[in-house]
């Protein structure tokens, strides 16, 4: 049997979001604004969600999830975004690298899910109002979450296992600020055949089944909206649903924009231009969505303070 010399790869090297030496420090001070913002502004939605206890509905529920998975999200490869703008050679390990794969997975799929949810309690709440506490049960709630975090759990060990059983010869530069996933079956020496078939399905699945849930729930919340009589009554429910019509919008819009670009030939660098948006913009600008419009969440942050000062 012939020996073949092959050099199996051990780490990583991240381009980065651009190799110009005049844009690494004013980007690492950008996105280190953004990071401490997306940080601050989470934060304050759970501990908000967590002291008042009017919070303690449905909505708010989801909402508080969708903080913790942002917060998170975004802590998943910021950092090493942020080191790649001070560092000279960026380097990530092969663990570390799988590592950020399977996080960045089950906290993309994690919010696709949430929202979902979410729009399902919009549902509810406009269409079936007076059954809404019944139906939207805190048994409810919590199976829907757990029902969340297992989908996004099982399709991030299905990406990574199959990214575990790829092998990297020489090539071990990747033209990203983290490890995703179609940058780095560029650079596998094996067949990608089976990592594209999962990508497929699983993608399939985890965009038919949520957009199509929340399409269904507006278009009947929709037709609920244009049955109220009253201006007022149909300006209240839009108010309810508009913060998250917008989150979903974002998110869904933005990562739809990455993927089809991404497997356009020669559209990489548009790509990870492009991920920026619903890696870093979305998870900042979701607790701004949901607080600066939102009465609720106006009077908990003034209790909060009020009752802290002495």
């Amino acid at each position: 049997m012939d020996s073949v010399n092959i050099s199996l790869v051990t780490e990583f090297i991240l381009v980065g979001l651009t190799d110009q030496p005049d844009l690494q420090m004013p980007l690492f001070f950008v996105f280190l604004v953004m990071y401490l913002i997306t940080a601050l502004g989470n934060l304050c939605l759970i501990i908000l969600t967590v002291m008042n206890s009017h919070l303690h509905t449905p909505m708010y529920f989801f909402l508080f999830n969708m903080s913790i998975i942002d917060l998170c999200y975004c802590s998943v490869f910021t950092p090493q975004m942020l080191m790649n703008f001070v560092l000279r050679k960026n380097v990530i390990s092969y663990i570390e690298c799988m590592t950020q794969v399977y996080f960045f997975c089950f906290f993309v799929i994690s919010e696709c899910y949430v929202l979902t949810s979410m729009a399902y309690d919009r549902y509810m709440a406009i269409c079936n109002p007076l059954l809404y506490n019944i139906a939207m049960s805190p048994k409810l709630c919590l199976n829907l979450m757990l029902g969340s975090y297992f989908i996004a759990f099982s399709d991030a060990v299905a990406h990574t296992v199959c990214m575990l059983r790829l092998t990297f010869c020489d090539a071990n530069t990747i033209n990203h600020y983290f490890c995703d996933i179609p940058s780095l079956l560029q650079l596998s020496c094996t067949s990608t055949y089976v990592n594209k078939l999962v990508i497929f399905i699983v993608g399939s699945i985890n965009i038919v089944v949520p957009t199509s849930t929340i399409f269904i729930s507006y278009g009947f919340i929709l037709s609920s909206i244009f049955h109220i009589s009253s201006s007022e009554g149909r300006s209240k429910a839009f108010s309810t649903c508009s913060s998250h019509i917008i989150a979903v919008s974002l998110f869904f819009g933005s990562s739809a924009l990455v993927y089809f670009k991404s497997s356009l030939a020669g559209s990489m660098t548009e790509g990870k231009i492009f991920s920026v948006f619903y890696t870093n913009v979305v998870p900042m600008l979701n607790p701004l969505i949901y607080s600066l419009r939102n009465k609720d969440i106006k009077v908990a942050l003034r209790k909060t303070l009020s009752s802290r000062n002495f």
